[in-house]
């Protein structure tokens, strides 16, 4: 608990309206693609084929979209942002995975690669001062 308190610390202090804007820009990101995996659930079927055959192929399915809608608006609005960005990675990672044991697709490749930093960095660096964590920190 006092590791998060002092990273909590340091993130406040230094924290930046563009880092905000990241944070609000990963969080609508996530939350487009939990809407597009849902209008398309056969293009989702078809992205996780080479994974398909392992345990639990089926959840991947059921854990990938709720997890997109809640983690990106959690992202968006800053709560709870170190446990959505967590719930994020294995997806993330996933998805870097499915492009080198599937059909290469650069683009994607770079989207969920940045998306995936881009989670890691907020699981150490938190919201940030400008965030619904921060607001109800400061209610107390």
């Amino acid at each position: 608990m006092g590791r998060i308190k002092s990273l909590n610390k340091w993130a406040n202090a230094h924290t930046y309206y563009p880092l905000d804007l990241v944070r609000i820009a990963l969080g609508v990101f996530l939350f487009i693609k939990g809407a597009e995996f849902m209008q398309d659930t056969l293009m989702l079927s078809e992205l996780i084929k080479p994974v398909e055959n392992l345990t639990g192929g089926m959840g991947v399915i059921h854990y990938v979209i709720p997890a997109h809608f809640v983690g990106g608006v959690l992202i968006v609005f800053g709560l709870l942002t170190r446990w959505a960005a967590a719930a994020q990675l294995p997806i993330l990672i996933g998805a870097v995975l499915i492009n080198f044991l599937g059909e290469m697709n650069s683009a994607n490749l770079i989207l969920s690669g940045v998306a995936l930093l881009l989670c890691l960095f907020f699981l150490f660096y938190g919201s940030g001062k400008h965030s619904a964590d921060y607001y109800l920190k400061m209610q107390k």
